[in-house]
């Protein structure tokens, strides 16, 4: 009974230094901030030290209360992941799968791929959200996010997918009736459909790079902005510009015409699309299955292939 009440204790220390809130780790924890708050006094009376620095408005680890989480805190994840691989459903990936992606790239690439993964995992609940911001996979619960361009945390790995390649395109109406383009330097006089940060709020400034690896800068001008690149898509198949958008999103375009690329030994190179997961000894069996399963069709597919500009 000890033991079982010193591991809650621990659990709720973790947790509520993940987070830095008493309030945040009961709603993760399904109590009541009271009863998380006497847990963590309980093992501090236990330990003989003070973990966490209190305020009416913080709550900072302590110098041992740091030390502390470093020793215990991925032993208490291996320990849980451990519990809940031997708790799936006869052996089998189970559990609910708690995923974070992009709008736009999960809906296009990854929800057609649901069906068949529940197929080989049925008893997997997918919970999955769709946000263009990065997440703390740790801090907010997920077992794996998909996505480009995100800093990698301590504790987070990162499996490759594609290459986040950005390109620009045009219909075939607006580059008819406009100056030919034939080297960076003449988009400068073409309208520019500018792709804004939802994040920052601002347009970013880009460097094309070509295929023998030459870098010019991207200028356009700047005759609209979006905050979204199949907006930008839809909008330059409308013949009202050249944007550069991100492969994912120009590719049905230019399978089915409706978009060409412009300056096509060009691109933009933009990292990687990763799909990332908090690093454990033993890996969650419902994530590993889903980390193993998204690799696998991207190279079924070919989709690294179709999304790489080069």
């Amino acid at each position: 009974m000890v033991i079982m009440e010193t591991f809650s204790s621990i659990e709720c220390f973790v947790r509520s230094a993940e987070v830095g809130s008493f309030a945040e780790a009961a709603r993760r924890l399904s109590l009541t901030p009271a009863a998380v708050g006497k847990s963590v006094a309980k093992l501090e009376a236990r330990l003989g030290v003070r973990l966490f620095q209190r305020s009416t408005r913080s709550l900072t680890l302590t110098e041992a209360g740091q030390l502390f989480l470093g020793e215990v805190s991925s032993s208490l994840h291996t320990i849980q992941n451990a519990v809940a691989n031997l708790a799936s459903a006869e052996g089998r990936p189970a559990g609910t799968l708690k995923v974070s992606m992009g709008t736009m790239f999960g809906r296009l690439y990854i929800v057609p791929m649901l069906g068949e993964f529940l197929q080989r995992f049925p008893a997997i609940n997918p919970d999955w959200h769709f946000d263009n911001r990065q997440v703390d996979l740790i801090a907010q619960g997920f077992d794996a996010a998909i996505g480009g361009g995100f800093e990698l945390p301590q504790g987070v790995v990162a499996r490759k997918l594609t290459p986040a390649h950005r390109v620009l395109v045009a219909s075939a109406d607006y580059l008819a009736h406009r100056a030919p383009i034939l080297e960076p330097e003449d988009l400068g006089a073409h309208d520019g459909i500018l792709i804004r940060s939802p994040q920052t709020g601002r347009v970013r400034s880009w460097q094309l790079t070509s295929r023998t690896r030459q870098h010019s800068p991207l200028v356009l001008k700047a005759r609209m902005t979006m905050s979204d690149s199949e907006a930008a898509c839809a909008t330059a198949a409308q013949g009202l510009g050249i944007a550069l958008v991100s492969m994912p999103f120009a590719a049905g375009y230019l399978q089915a015409g409706t978009l060409q690329r412009v300056l096509p030994d060009w691109y933009v190179d933009d990292g990687n699309i990763s799909i990332y997961y908090a690093e454990h000894k033993l890996l969650p069996g419902k994530t590993r299955a889903f980390v193993d399963f998204v690799i696998e069709q991207f190279a079924e597919q070919g989709l690294g292939q179709r999304f790489s500009a080069v």
